[in-house]
């Protein structure tokens, strides 16, 4: 599985925001049907809430996509 960062410049970013932001979808109209159709885990939960907030040092797994995003803030390490 492939891990990657994502760095964000404010204190959170939502479910929807990120799907958006690695291109998973092309609309935010889009995340809730997303959710439904793919296993997204958030610290290793099962979430399907596009409005979910994620702070630094969330990680987002996105099983179909063989995918997994570790946010973090910019001025952090």
């Amino acid at each position: 599985m492939k891990e990657e960062k994502l760095i964000i410049t404010n204190d959170l970013i939502t479910l929807g925001q990120l799907l958006k932001e690695l291109s998973l979808i092309s609309s935010g109209g889009m995340a809730k049907h997303y959710l439904n159709e793919h296993l997204v885990l958030v610290n290793d939960e099962v979430e399907n809430r596009r409005g979910r907030k994620l702070y630094p040092q969330d990680r987002v797994n996105f099983i179909d996509e063989s995918l997994i995003i570790l946010i973090q803030r910019e001025d952090s390490n």
